[in-house]
């Protein structure tokens, strides 16, 4: 009679650990810079093989329809907020982040969990190549919710030098390793002491001047572009394996995408990596802008799977809110929805459209003309690329958006049409300070 008790306490113990593990999962968003979409090997990549970004995506959740922000602070500040950046004047690279906005890492701090950030911030109003990033400034990872930083200001090379908290450290070799050796270092410390973590890894690579070790530019048949992507590739598989060696890779829960499409130039169209067919290239809203490699793997709760759904880097923040059962103090419009039910296999959907919009002109007279946008659901893309014209694409069977049915198709136009510009005015009133109790 013990030995039947034991034995039920015990399954009852790993049924618990298990639910507990599927609901409060350690979270790590990792991101590259400047990856296009057709820069991995299981979308056809030849030149170089990125076989730890296969088996994560093979392992995990394969989006073929992930979508960052046209350019890299945008997609950070949607990352963090879960909200358009053009609601917080986060128009274009370099631009901050305002400290009125909530981000995941004050909520899940809030929650337990220990939060850090390496590599690339790009969130604090500061151009150029990374530099050091102080806790003095308001703005500083440390500052917005993190309880560690290994970080600079933007993109960065090999041996770098990042800040500790605040204080230059210079670390030798592969930039894309060491941010992921401080992560772990991170991590590990958390796993000892039992405690849920949130780790926040943006790579610098492979995003120009493009200077890889030298024997990944020679792998990569002498393109510093594809040099740069073998090593973060590489970094990649140290981070799983790390997972795994610690014994919490089920209960972990891994993001990677990119921050945008592939910076294409017409004049040097290898330089840079590929889009493949997709249209357009980073700074654009054609597909070749904004649609990325994105997976998210977690053995405890996800099956591996490929999904046509679309999703993308503003989904991350409502996500982690629902499945963490988090709560902001002031709540305020989001552009993202949870994933939850797309994890579970629920969601065959995207309930929503997501909405695009390239900033362009006086602040000051902001309007729905201000710059190109875009209205995305699950089968039909509304394009205006200027003030007057509007492109409708099946992006659904016509993702390179060669075929314009707008014409035949006037009903989905205005109805999207009067979607967007009315998700439009929605960012208008929140970039003029609406959402904050004090503006």
């Amino acid at each position: 009679m013990r030995k039947s008790f034991q034995f039920v306490a015990a399954s009852l113990f790993f049924v618990c650990a298990d639910a507990e593990a599927a609901t409060r999962p350690n979270v790590i968003l990792c991101m590259t810079d400047d990856q296009g979409w057709g820069d991995v090997s299981y979308n056809g990549l030849t030149k170089i093989k990125t076989p730890n970004i296969d088996a994560m995506a093979a392992a995990g959740l394969r989006f073929t329809r992930f979508y960052a922000q046209q350019t890299c602070s945008p997609t950070r500040a949607s990352v963090l907020t879960g909200r358009h950046p053009n609601r917080m004047g986060v128009f274009w690279p370099g631009m901050p982040l305002r400290k009125q906005e909530t981000t995941i890492a004050q909520l899940v701090k809030q929650a337990g969990y220990a939060t850090g950030h390496f590599g690339k911030w790009h969130l604090n109003g500061i151009a150029g190549p990374g530099k050091i990033i102080t806790d003095a400034d308001p703005l500083a990872p440390r500052n917005v919710g993190f309880d560690e930083s290994f970080s600079v200001s933007n993109y960065f090379e090999n041996d770098w030098t990042f800040g500790r908290n605040g204080v230059p450290e210079k670390a030798s070799g592969d930039g894309s390793e060491v941010i992921v050796g401080e992560a772990l270092k991170f991590i590990g410390v958390a796993a000892e002491k039992k405690s849920p973590f949130f780790a926040v890894v943006w790579f610098g690579s492979p995003h120009v001047p493009h200077a890889p070790l030298p024997a990944d530019l020679a792998a990569a048949g002498g393109s510093g572009y594809y040099g740069e992507l073998i090593g973060v590739d590489r970094s990649l598989g140290t981070l799983r394996a790390g997972l795994r060696k610690l014994g919490i890779a089920d209960n972990t829960m891994l993001w990677f995408s990119s921050d945008n499409g592939g910076w294409i130039d017409p004049k040097k169209p290898e330089a840079n990596g590929t889009n493949v067919d997709l249209r357009g290239r980073k700074g654009d809203m054609w597909e070749g802008g904004i649609r990325v490699p994105g997976i998210i793997e977690w053995p405890a709760r996800l099956k591996p799977g490929v999904t046509d759904v679309p999703a993308g880097v503003t989904d991350i923040f409502p996500t982690l809110v629902e499945l963490l059962d988090v709560k902001t103090e002031h709540p305020v419009p989001l552009d993202g929805i949870s994933l939850l039910p797309l994890i579970d296999g629920k969601m065959k959907a995207r309930p929503q459209p997501m909405g695009f919009w390239q900033f362009a002109g006086d602040q000051k007279k902001l309007t729905p003309n201000s710059g190109p946008s875009a209205w995305n659901d699950n089968q039909y893309k509304l394009v205006k690329p200027k003030p007057g014209v509007w492109e409708l694409y099946d992006v659904a069977t016509d993702r390179t958006e060669k075929h314009d049915i707008a014409a035949e198709n006037a009903e989905v136009v205005s109805r999207m049409k009067t979607e967007l510009e009315a998700w439009q005015l929605s960012v208008i009133r929140s970039f003029h300070g609406g959402d904050y109790e004090v503006k």
